[in-house]
This record gives structure tokens, C-alpha cells and sequence, in this order.
């Protein structure tokens, strides 16, 4: 039988152990850490070193960092290394302009060289397996993945994973497979290639698997207040059939346990609850529902847990 693999996009802010183990729980074949700044990690910063915090349970997982130095970026990936991950991935797509604006992420694609001398410092520092993330290019004029995933490769990784769009394009218009397309079928690639970008429907999982022929699939921000998307995705392209309907009493009770476990994982009931918000926000569950606005705004305005938990349940009773 065919193997699709499913991994959780890395997202800052999103990707903690919280929300990774709910998606690993749901079918994700690879779950990667939110992105570590190289130079923060040098430094001990508590904050970023605590990123470092992955599970024997959430396994395989891969730790993703970026910078725009190639000696920085070896001496993070030396300290990576020691938290044990499966993987090691090097973030060259982020395109927010605190990141891509520096020179790191989304910003190197206007560096190739930098880019490639850091992959090989990377590389050259580790004995874990190097990975990277890009887009297609900067912008629609100098969309270079085909030449650069080439180059990548013969730096070293081990896996490029490739979102199908430019920075230009932020996170905006539609996602373009064709070059992730090309990419993989370029006879002189050998390193798996994984497509990334809008594979939000078992059926759009399954186009990109069938027509662009990728190793595996990415899933970013369909997952959000959606951790179970991996198993719908994987039992319809194992069996052809939609996942049975899930109840919004079901659904609920997991966005309840993603609430109480990033308090857990936090620290803080406030905090951990506006981490949870952006997947209120964004869950299928509470899509389309009539005459919802007031109630949202409730719910993403709550700041314990009771309030929440006490909201969700009155959704359930009016719209379950």
C-alpha cells in the first residue's frame, strides 16, 4: 500500500509540544518545533533555548532554526544537536520582514551564496540529518527553486521542503505546485521533496500527491483549531472516503484539551488561553455557524479558562 506522509508545518507561535502532540495524536508522520533564532540560542536566551523542549512522543521531530550567519548558525545547530531531535531544518522561507527584512528566512533567497555557504556549515557542524525549508523564490521575476533545490542538494540536506509561493507573495494568492512539481521530477534530484502551501482538503491532499508526484505534504495553517485534519487527510487517501462526520460536542472537547494543555505547557491561564486564540479563530468548527458574531467575539475575548470552556459549551448547546 502507498505511504502518504503528512507533516505539521513549522509556525512561530503555533508549533509548541501543545498543539504538536494533539496533531502527532491525529496522524502526523513529522511534527517540527516553531523556528529558533540562531543568534538568541548562542546567547541562552531562556526563551528560545525552552523551544528546544521536545518529547519522546512526538517523535519524529524536527527542530528548526535560522540566521543569516553561516559561524552562528553551526554554533546553534552544535547546541540543537544536544536536545536530541530527529531532524535538524534550516528556515530559508520565513517571509515576515523581521526575519526576511535581516537577511535570514525568506531573505537569503536574494543571497543564494550566504544561503549555500550556511547549509554547508550546517551540514559540516552536525551528524544529525539536515533539512531545509524555502519558496519558490523572492519574487515572481526570480523564481529560482528548480536551480536551487539542485544546489541545496549537493550542500548536503537531506530533505527540502518547498512552499509554493515567493516572498513577495507573503502568504497571499494561491500556492503554485507546478515548479515543487518540477523540482521532483528533475532526474538530477534524489533527496525526497515535500510540498507545502494550501493543502487544506483531503482532496487537494490527494491532487498534489497524484500530480506533482511530492515525497510528502506539509500541512500549515489548515491545521489550526483543526488538529484532526491529518487523520481526515489520511483515511480518505487510504480508503477514498471521507472521515465520518464528527460531532461539535467531539470537536469541542479536543479544542478544550489544547486550551488546557498550552496553560500546561505556559504556565499562565492568560497566556495560555490567547495562545489557543488564533485556532478559535481559525477552527472549522465554529465556520458558518448563523448569527455567531456576538458569540465569537465572547470567545475570543475571554480570559480564563471557566469563561472559555463555559462558551464553548453554549455553542455546542446552540448550534451542536
Amino acid at each position: 500500500m502507498r505511504t502518504y506522509p503528512l507533516y505539521l508545518a513549522p509556525m512561530e507561535d503555533v508549533t509548541d509540544p501543545a498543539f504538536r502532540l494533539l496533531c502527532k495524536r491525529f496522524g502526523a508522520n513529522r511534527v517540527y518545533t516553531e523556528f529558533v533564532n540562531a543568534d538568541a540560542l548562542i546567547r541562552d536566551v531562556a526563551s528560545t533555548m525552552r523551544k528546544l523542549t521536545i518529547r519522546d512522543d512526538e517523535r519524529p521531530v524536527a527542530i528548526q532554526i535560522y540566521g543569516k550567519d553561516a559561524d552562528s548558525m553551526a554554533a546553534a545547530a552544535k547546541i540543537v544537536e544536544q536536545a536530541h531531535p530527529d531532524f535538524l531544518d534550516i528556515n530559508f522561507g520565513c517571509p515576515v520582514k523581521k526575519v526576511a527584512g535581516k537577511g535570514a528566512g525568506a531573505g537569503l533567497l536574494r543571497d543564494v551564496p550566504r544561503m549555500l555557504d550556511i547549509t554547508r556549515a550546517v551540514v559540516n557542524a552536525v551528524a544529525l540529518p539536515v533539512t531545509a525549508k524555502t519558496r519558490l523564490g523572492w519574487n515572481d521575476e526570480e523564481k529560482i527553486i528548480v536551480t536551487l533545490a539542485e544546489a541545496l542538494q549537493d550542500c548536503g540536506i537531506q530533505e527540502l521542503t518547498i512552499h509554493g509561493r515567493t516572498r513577495a507573495q507573503m502568504y497571499s494568492g494561491e500556492a503554485d505546485w507546478t515548479l515543487i512539481g518540477e523540482v521532483k521530477n528533475n532526474p538530477r534530484i534524489h533527496i525526497p521533496i515535500i510540498g507545502n502551501g494550501d493543502v487544506t482538503t483531503p482532496e487537494r491532499a490527494k491532487q498534489c500527491f497524484d500530480e506533482y508526484g511530492v515525497n510528502a505534504i506539509m500541512i500549515g495553517r489548515g491545521s489550526f483549531g483543526c488538529p484532526w485534519i491529518f487523520e481526515d487527510i489520511q483515511h480518505y487517501l487510504q480508503t477514498g472516503e471521507h472521515y465520518p462526520a464528527r460531532s461539535m460536542q467531539w470537536c469541542v472537547e479536543i479544542l478544550k484539551e489544547h486550551v488546557e494543555k498550552s496553560i500546561e505547557w505556559i504556565g499562565d491561564e492568560r497566556k495560555g488561553i490567547v495562545h489557543s486564540r488564533r485556532h478559535f479563530a481559525a477552527s472549522p468548527v465554529f465556520k458558518g455557524l448563523f448569527d455567531f458574531k456576538q458569540t465569537r467575539i465572547a470567545l475570543l475575548q475571554a480570559n480564563t479558562k471557566k469563561e472559555v470552556f463555559d462558551i464553548m459549551d453554549y455553542i455546542v448547546q446552540q448550534w451542536g
